[in-house]
């Protein structure tokens, strides 16, 4: 006689069959979603993201995606300081390093190294993506392309160099207007959005079409929006105008020039694809420190002018221009974040997750950090339009870390005399 099943018993099975039957039902419609909607991208964002535990993309990601490899010459060593770390973080400091994930802090004063300091298993010689920050580097590779020719002026239009912005009031926008991030296209600018340009320009496979089939929704030149397609057509303007990749162009015009330590890598969109010019150039935090030390420099390495220093003046400086919350643009240049501080300037690449490259050129200092986590960006409450200006216009649009690693960076700089 065989014992009749208990009632948990009974309630275990029909939770586990219904608990499969839903993640079948999900499983089939998202995938009927992507095959319906074309959106084949999406397998790889889910299984390099949450299929390993992942709700986005991680510093460490050169390896699952085609690369170049971007070669050095001869390296320029840093100098080292006497008293290289023998600054000890706070309390408060390292908890806010380790709480953000920090994986490297360095602090540069001139040519010298003052701090340097890695977490976990991230080291000298590591790479990691410096995702946004890149977008700087493709600036400055545009300033070195219209000094030597092969661009005419940042006024060019677009549609010089790509056909289909040769018409449908995409013929307006021009170089410049990619630079200030006021193009008034339609790109939509997501971090977590697994449907927007930026997944697919990530994950996906045909970066010229995504960016070439981009529509005009607002008059190019006025508004400030932060769109990484920009940047990624910035990226095909050199290919067209230089006729070289922009791998290869960053090595020799900028790599080879700056005295990297190590090979620099670019992620592609496919094999013997395009770069990604809108993110994803892997290098090491040293030298990531040697592009801060070149705009920290205006452009220059030692008495060599890699970058013109009228287009390093014309870069970084703010562009006029309103911002989406309706207030003049007080932290963009061209390619490039600024923030005024009280009168001293800060000019800084940033990549989302915290990937920070910042020059205080009146202190002569550049500061490096990588990581995983970043603070949230000051928001402007709505509550606040129309009062308190110049607070709102001075913070406004930057990350509340970046305030934190620069404090730090000076108070490392001020205790390495």
């Amino acid at each position: 006689m065989t014992k009749e099943p208990s009632k948990i018993g009974r309630v275990t099975r029909k939770i586990l069959r219904f608990s499969f039957f839903t993640f079948l039902a999900v499983f089939i419609l998202i995938n009927l979603f992507i095959v319906l909607s074309g959106r084949f991208y999406l397998y790889k964002g889910i299984t390099n993201t949450y299929l390993v535990g992942k709700t986005g993309p991680s510093i460490y990601e050169r390896d699952i995606f085609a690369y170049t490899t971007i070669a050095t010459d001869k390296v320029d060593q840093w100098k080292t300081h006497a008293s290289l770390n023998n600054y000890s973080l706070s309390r408060k400091d390292q908890k806010l390093m380790e709480t953000l994930e920090t994986k490297a802090f360095l602090v540069f004063r001139g040519d010298t190294l003052l701090y340097e300091k890695y977490w976990d298993s991230h080291k000298s010689t590591s790479v990691s993506n410096s995702f946004s920050a890149a977008k700087t580097v493709v600036a400055l590779l545009i300033g070195i392309a219209i000094e030597d020719g092969s661009i005419k002026s940042l006024d060019e239009p677009v549609g010089n160099y790509l056909k289909a912005y040769k018409s449908n009031g995409k013929e307006k926008i021009t170089i410049r207007h990619l630079l200030m991030m006021a193009s008034g296209l339609d790109w939509q600018e997501s971090a977590k959005n697994p449907l927007s340009e930026n997944a697919e320009s990530y994950y996906g496979r045909d970066l010229f079409g995504l960016v070439n089939r981009q529509k005009v929704i607002e008059l190019p030149g006025k508004i400030f929006k932060y769109q990484s397609g920009n940047s990624q057509l910035l990226g095909f303007i050199i290919e067209k105008a230089t006729g070289k990749t922009v791998s290869a162009y960053t090595e020799e015009k900028l790599w080879k020039k700056i005295g990297a330590e190590q090979q620099a890598y670019w992620s592609l969109d496919k094999e013997n694809g395009d770069e990604k010019s809108f993110c994803c150039l892997y290098a090491t935090a040293r030298d990531f420190g040697r592009l801060g030390k070149l705009i920290l420099n205006k452009g220059k390495v030692g008495t060599e002018t890699v970058v013109p220093e009228w287009y390093m003046n014309e870069m970084t400086k703010l562009v006029d221009m309103d911002t989406e919350e309706g207030i003049p643009n007080q932290r963009y240049g061209l390619h490039i974040w600024l923030y005024n501080n009280n009168n001293d300037p800060i000019m800084y690449c940033r990549g989302i997750k915290g990937q920070y490259i910042a020059n205080i050129p009146s202190e002569k200092l550049t500061i490096v950090r990588i990581g995983l986590e970043r603070m949230d960006n000051f928001v402007l409450p709505k509550s606040l339009k129309g009062l308190n200006k110049k607070l709102i216009e001075d913070k406004v649009g930057h990350p509340k870390d970046f305030f934190e690693y620069m404090r730090i960076g000076q108070e490392i700089s001020k205790a390495t005399k």
